[in-house]
Parts: C-alpha cells; sequence; structure tokens
C-alpha cells in the first residue's frame, strides 16, 4: 500500500525542476485499488494525462499506440505477461521513448523475481509498500538520469553508433555525477562498432578508478571475441566469484566454454545460471541445446520444457523449444508426443521456415528413434520442396537439413545445401570446418573439401569482378553486379560490405540519389541482423549519414576477397 505523507522541502523543490505535468504516464497493475492509489499520488505530482491496464496484454496494446513518458508497472499481473513480460516485449518492439521512464513495482522479494526483471533493465524496482515520497523522489532522479543519455539513446536506436559515442563524450564533460554509466555506454558503442581497442581503453580506464564488475567482463568479452578464451575464461570467473548474481558473465562464460570445445562445462555453467535467474527463455533454449548435444535427455526435456512453460505470454517465445522437445521425444521412443509438438510448433508459429523447420525435426525424430521409413519419406518431401522453391532457409537450418538429407539416402541436394553455405561464409573457418564434418559423416570427405576449395573461389570471383568494376570507374555497372551477387548470395557478408560501399561511392561521386541511400541503409542493416558489432557497418553507416544533402562527403574504401 502506498501511504501519502507530505513530499518533504527539499523533494517539492526538486520536483518543480521537472515538467510533470506535461506528461503521458501508464499504470499497470491487475489491482483496481493499486493502480488508484498510484494515479493519486501521480496526480499529486502535477500528472494529468494518466492511463490505466489492468493485464499485460491490455498494456502492451496501449503502448503501441502511445508512446508514455512514464510507466508504473506491476510484476505480477495475474493470467497472462507478467510485468517482466511486457518491459521485455516493449523493448524489442521499440515501444518506449529513448527519454522513457520504466518503474518497475511489486511486493515480490524472491531472487528469482528481482533478477528476472532486473535482465531487462526497468530504470527502477520498487518493493511495495511504496510511501509516495519515495516514488516521487525515484522518479525524480531517473527522469534526470534519462535526459542525460537521451540524445544517445536516440543515436543508438537509429544504430548510428559512432555518433552516440561522440555524444557520451561530450556528456561525460558536462556530467561528471554520469561519468561511469556514459563510460560503460561509450564502451558498448565501441563493441558495437566494431571498435573492441577502443572499448578496452574505455573498461581499462574506468578499472584504473574502481573495481568495476562491469568493465572486468566488458574486457572479458573482447577476449574472447579476440580468440583469447583461456584468459576470457579465467576473466569471467572472476566475474562470478566476486559476485554469483552477475548473471551476464555466466551466459558469456558458457559461449566461451562452447568455443574452445568444452560442451560438458558450458552446460554445467548455463545450469547454475538457470537456477539463479530460471525465468529467461533464451537461457533456457541455450540450456537444452546444449545438454541435447551432449546427450543429457533428462536436462534437455526439463530445459525445453521449462522454456515452452516461461515462454507461453513472452514475446522471446521461441519454436526452437518445441522442436529441442521434439527430438528429446525421439530419443526417448515417444513419438507420438514428438508428433504432437510438431503439430502445436506450426500452430503457434507462422511461416515457411517453420513449416519447413517442423518437417526436418519429423524426418529427424523419425530416424533417430528407428523408423527409417518414415525418415525417408520426409526426407523425399523435403528433398521435393528443395526443387520446388529456389530460396534458401538460413545458415543453421540448411546444416540441418543437409545432414538429414545424408542419413536417409540422398547426395545432390545436400551437396547442393552445403555448397551454398560454404559461398555464403567463404571466410568463415570455423563453419566451413563444420561443413567438412558433415561431409565425413557421410564418407564424403575428399569430395567435401574440393567443393569447399571450388565454391570459396566462385564467391570470391563474384564479388572481386564488381570489386574490378569500380576500380574501373564503372560505377553503374559495378552498382549492378553487385545487386545481382546479392541476389545468388543474399547472406555473404563480405559482398554484402562491398555492395554497400559501391552504392556510397557512387553517390559520393555522382551526387546524392535518395533510392540508392534507401539501398544501402536496407544492405547495410541485413548486415547487422546477420552478424551485429562489425567495424565497417558503423564506418559506412557514418558515410552514409555524411551523403545527406548538406553534410560532409565520407571517405570510401573497398574489401577484396
Amino acid at each position: 500500500m502506498i501511504v501519502d505523507p507530505k513530499p518533504t522541502a527539499n523533494l517539492a523543490t526538486s520536483i518543480q525542476l521537472v515538467d510533470w505535468a506535461g506528461k503521458n504516464y501508464l499504470v499497470v497493475d491487475d489491482f483496481i485499488g493499486i493502480r488508484q492509489l498510484l494515479r493519486e499520488s501521480l496526480r499529486n505530482l502535477g500528472a494529468k494525462n494518466i492511463d490505466q491496464a489492468s493485464s499485460g496484454g491490455e498494456a502492451i496494446a496501449m503502448l503501441a499506440r502511445i508512446r508514455y513518458d512514464v510507466v508504473l508497472c506491476d510484476y505480477n499481473l495475474g493470467e497472462g505477461k507478467n510485468g517482466q513480460q511486457v518491459l521485455e516485449e516493449a523493448r524489442v518492439r521499440n515501444l518506449l521513448l529513448p527519454s522513457s521512464v520504466w518503474l518497475m513495482v511489486s511486493a515480490e522479494k524472491s531472487i528469482e523475481s528481482v533478477m528476472g526483471a532486473a535482465e531487462h533493465q526497468p530504470d527502477a524496482y520498487l518493493i511495495k509498500p511504496i510511501t509516495e515520497g519515495v516514488l516521487l523522489t525515484r522518479l525524480n532522479r531517473v527522469w534526470q538520469k534519462k535526459q542525460v543519455f537521451k540524445q544517445i539513446d536516440q543515436a543508438f536506436a537509429e544504430k548510428d553508433y559512432l555518433r552516440a559515442a561522440k555524444v557520451c563524450d561530450s556528456q561525460i564533460v558536462s556530467n561528471k555525477v554520469h561519468e561511469m554509466e556514459l563510460l560503460r555506454m561509450k564502451a558498448r558503442l565501441m563493441l558495437k562498432s566494431g571498435e573492441p581497442e577502443k572499448a578496452r581503453e574505455t573498461y581499462e580506464r574506468v578499472l584504473q578508478e574502481r573495481d568495476y564488475q562491469w568493465a572486468k567482463s566488458g574486457l572479458a568479452r573482447i577476449r574472447m571475441a579476440n580468440g583469447e578464451y583461456e584468459q576470457a575464461r579465467q576473466m569471467f570467473q572472476g566475474v562470478i566469484s566476486e559476485n554469483r548474481y552477475y548473471i551476464d558473465a555466466y551466459d558469456q562464460l558458457a559461449l566461451t566454454y562452447q568455443s574452445m570445445g568444452q560442451m560438458e562445462e558450458a552446460c554445467a555453467v548455463l545450469e547454475r545460471a538457470a537456477k539463479l535467474s530460471p525465468n529467461s527463455v533464451m537461457r533456457q533454449r541455450s540450456l537444452g541445446q546444449v545438454a541435447l548435444k551432449l546427450g543429457n535427455v533428462a536436462m534437455a526435456e526439463k530445459a525445453f520444457r521449462k522454456c515452452i512453460s516461461i515462454g507461453e505470454y513472452s514475446v522471446m517465445k521461441t519454436v526452437d523449444a518445441y522442436l529441442g522437445l521434439a527430438r528429446v521425444c525421439g530419443l526417448k521412443l515417444e513419438t507420438k508426443e514428438a508428433m504432437q509438438l510438431l503439430v502445436l510448433a506450426q500452430r503457434e508459429f507462422t511461416g515457411e521456415q517453420v513449416q519447413l523447420r517442423c518437417k526436418i525435426t519429423e524426418g529427424m525424430v523419425h530416424h533417430e528413434s528407428g523408423d527409417f521409413q518414415r525418415a525417408r519419406k520426409a526426407g523425399d518431401e523435403l528433398d521435393e520442396l528443395l526443387l520446388a522453391n529456389p530460396e534458401r532457409p538460413d545458415t543453421p537450418t540448411c546444416l540441418e537439413l543437409a545432414t538429414l538429407l545424408f542419413s536417409v539416402g540422398h547426395r545432390d541436394s545436400p551437396v547442393e545445401l552445403l555448397c551454398y553455405v560454404i559461398k555464403n561464409n567463404h571466410d568463415n573457418l570455423q563453419l566451413l570446418d563444420d561443413v567438412q564434418k558433415i561431409f565425413d559423416r557421410a564418407h564424403m570427405s575428399d569430395e567435401g573439401l574440393a567443393l569447399i576449395r571450388s565454391s570459396k573461389k566462385e564467391a570470391s570471383d563474384l564479388m572481386n569482378q564488381g570489386v574490378s568494376l569500380w576500380k574501373t570507374g564503372k560505377l553503374p555497372e559495378a552498382v549492378a553486379w553487385m545487386r545481382s551477387a546479392r541476389l545468388s548470395l543474399p547472406n555473404n557478408l563480405r559482398i554484402l560490405f562491398n555492395s554497400a560501399q559501391i552504392l556510397i561511392s557512387h553517390m559520393q561521386q555522382l551526387g546524392f540519389d535518395a533510392e540508392l541511400a534507401a539501398e544501402a541503409t536496407e544492405v547495410l542493416l541485413h548486415v547487422d541482423k546477420i552478424l551485429p558489432a562489425q567495424q565497417r557497418f558503423a564506418q559506412l553507416m557514418e558515410q552514409l549519414a555524411a551523403l545527406a544533402p548538406g553534410a560532409a562527403d565520407g571517405a570510401a574504401g573497398i574489401d577484396p576477397a
């Protein structure tokens, strides 16, 4: 319950610094009495535009219609989405303004609830009962802080990470009280920009002043990205030793172990993390997938079932949990439940990609349970789909499909799929090694080596022809060639980057063109979706922004194979 004492004189003075009357508020709670108390507290602050929602679903619908300045959301909202899931979806769907304040309000004090909410970073977590004075003081403090980060958040939302980092520098000069948080944001932006050395310098600057665990974890991330897995492992373990509740360090340590090929250790770390904060859909999914690879059927089943349960009302709900659990059921010879899960998956999730993955999983379930006739039938149907549709799925699905097709006796279609994967990832050594292992299991080791070699050359030749046209000044021809190359290899990062650079070079030399600028933006956003935190992404986005009418021209640079 909220007590209603008179705010202190100092509080009243600080409140006057903010124009609370003109802002939009949303109060989310399943109890009408609590909503009314919170509404009255806001009215005492001067608020006029106050909306209310009694459930998570209603809150999301209102957030989709109106951009609120302040959201007061209870953690437990009865049936449907809880407060954590509402905040999670609002972040994923960009339903909040960069300056929006989110206060999570709850009587729940359990570690798993507090940590679950904290993982999605509300601006404050308030434990009931709340006095009006505490509410207003916290709201005022958070609002002032949000203004410091407003321009940074806006540039971040626009994926202009280098501009956001420059704003961090300027804010540090005038806002010393927030210096550490600004440095933390700057380091994060440098990593997003593909500038790990600048991020490292920032983290080390922070650690010279104070022993922050987030800075240590940031340095460990850089070590991991550089392939220094043992050093990263030691650093992440050090962070966990100092703070067993620093949950992100567990996730990163698990990824480090996976990169080192130590899957059992990765599984153990994820299991510990899932016990500390069990309500993360993605963490339960990762635990299930690693456990399944290890053949730990019991742990995989527990994780996938938990993932499905907590994901029911979450925007992070994933078909992977249904497919993974179906695989588990197949291994347990519970084929009937596996098929029911696949039917449920296709009802809960839409799209051709989901249907394709369900059919692949169906074939795997039959094969693993010993029903080779049904496995072959599923493989034949998939082979026909590949012949009828030239579009290919994402890389992990291609690898799964090729594995299944080889296992049921097909040859030509899985070879074509793997060559497609090679051409789209011709400089990804780890992935090429995974492809070779699939060839090895299909008793095609030597042929696989030859196919990898020839496919890599084909991708390089395709890209270099466009680069050659650019270097000889044939810009329109180079743009057209790279468009064709993107159609053939839509997920080849080198081709995508060079295509964007050639489009930018075309405009730098021949003048700004809105359609070409939109095309370059689309290409770069596709790159960022495939593999975030690439240095060339940030650099090209900055060059593209400089091409807008009235802005200075950027520099060009092509990356040949």
